[in-house]
């Protein structure tokens, strides 16, 4: 974009990672997404070149073969790579997360182990939190892991596991009452395990079943599946960071930093949104001129343009606070509960300008139209983030009576 979403401050490497992140993007995604994402089709080539250019090991440190980069300097690129197509950042997000929760708390066998192999893409991270019956309850889990010897007994059934299929590694949140006496509260009773599995579908290694692609309305391409624990057996040194009941901690944090990303994925999304509703409404005649030249037209494209400054803005804001060292969860809070819910309302303000024609498989707002209502439940709903605010605001303004 010309003008809107720029980011002051970056440095000349920053700068020409993101120039290359672009330029994949409009050449290589965007002309192709939409037809993919009918087909809900894995977008393979796509993420062969995003492994070429070093994608999976962008913030992944120098030392395991990553490019050692900032939290913003990858939320700007997941910002670009949605704008092209959302279901791509999602693949990367997702493998981000896990490897950012083994760089924070893996023990260095751990760390050796896997990051050079995320770094090179040659692993695929996906993690799993959800169940069937609990949504944002986390504390609900039931997924249950028990202690035989020198490995756990896991059983349960996980839910909405992104990259389900493609991931080679899932980092699965269940409980694990061995240590913890009765009456410990439930999330100091959580561990984070770290499974390895083969890519695919059906029975992936014994007692680990991933049953199938759930059928999604948007957020197509990326398979998004169940994961079913039937007496699966994992070595005690894949417990994360090697000591149980930190799951809940751990996943708490690298879902802080992936609420970033959803951030920054709403800002590409919203971005896309409007630069095909400001491109249609030049083009798109009634009543004798432009549709962009009436006042109720440019009323819209100004108000989305602002959300879209906006979102960017808070979503810079909430990474940098992060790089700083700073505890960041108020601002990622912020940051992805105001970029999802303004996405929304920008795709549909294009979606609007479009007229019948949004309403028209042919037109990329369409898919647009059926992508931003993930964002609104992904890591968090507008709720939860709200329950965080307002609670870290009580914390920082607290009456002194």
């Amino acid at each position: 974009m010309a003008r809107l979403a720029q980011t002051a401050g970056l440095t000349d490497i920053q700068q020409e990672i993101l120039s290359t992140v672009r330029d994949f993007v409009d050449k290589e995604i965007i002309p192709v997404a939409t037809e993919l994402e009918h087909r809900d089709e894995y977008p393979q080539a796509i993420v062969d070149g995003l492994k070429e250019l070093g994608l999976f090991g962008l913030m992944i440190p120098e030392e395991y073969g990553g490019l050692g980069e900032s939290l913003l300097t990858y939320a700007l690129c997941v910002e670009e790579i949605a704008r092209g197509w959302m279901s791509v950042s999602g693949i990367i997000n997702t493998h981000f997360i896990v490897a950012y929760m083994l760089k924070q708390h893996g023990t260095q066998e751990q760390k050796d182990h896997f990051l050079p192999r995320m770094a090179a893409g040659d692993i695929r991270g996906a993690f799993s939190m959800s169940e069937p019956g609990l949504g944002s309850d986390v504390s609900a889990i039931t997924s249950k892991a028990v202690k035989d010897g020198d490995e756990y007994v896991l059983n349960g059934q996980k839910m909405w596991l992104t990259n389900g299929g493609t991931s080679s590694l899932v980092a699965v949140l269940v409980r694990s009452d061995e240590g913890h006496p009765e009456g410990t509260p439930p999330h100091k009773s959580m561990t984070t395990f770290l499974v390895e599995k083969e890519p695919g579908f059906g029975e992936v290694r014994p007692g680990l079943t991933i049953p199938g692609k759930i059928d999604k309305m948007g957020y197509k391409g990326v398979d998004t599946t169940e994961l079913i624990m039937d007496g699966l057996r994992i070595p005690a040194d894949r417990v994360l960071g090697g000591e149980t009941g930190r799951g809940f901690y751990q996943m708490m944090d690298g879902v802080e930093v992936g609420r970033v990303n959803v951030a920054a994925r709403g800002c590409g999304v919203a971005q896309r949104a409007f630069e095909l509703g400001v491109q249609y409404a030049q083009q798109r005649h009634t009543f004798g001129k432009p549709i962009a030249q009436h006042q109720a037209i440019q009323f819209k494209l100004a108000e989305m343009a602002t959300k879209v400054e906006a979102a960017h803005a808070m979503m810079v804001n909430a990474a940098r606070k992060k790089d700083s060292g700073e505890r960041n969860d108020l601002e990622a809070g912020m940051a992805k509960y105001l970029a999802s819910e303004y996405c929304k309302e920008v795709v549909e303000d294009a979606f609007r300008i479009h007229g019948g024609y949004g309403f028209s498989k042919e037109y990329e707002i369409e898919r647009l139209y059926r992508e931003a209502p993930m964002l609104l439940i992904g890591e968090g709903t507008a709720e939860i983030q709200k329950m965080i605010i307002g609670r870290r605001l009580l914390e920082e303004y607290r009456f002194q009576g």
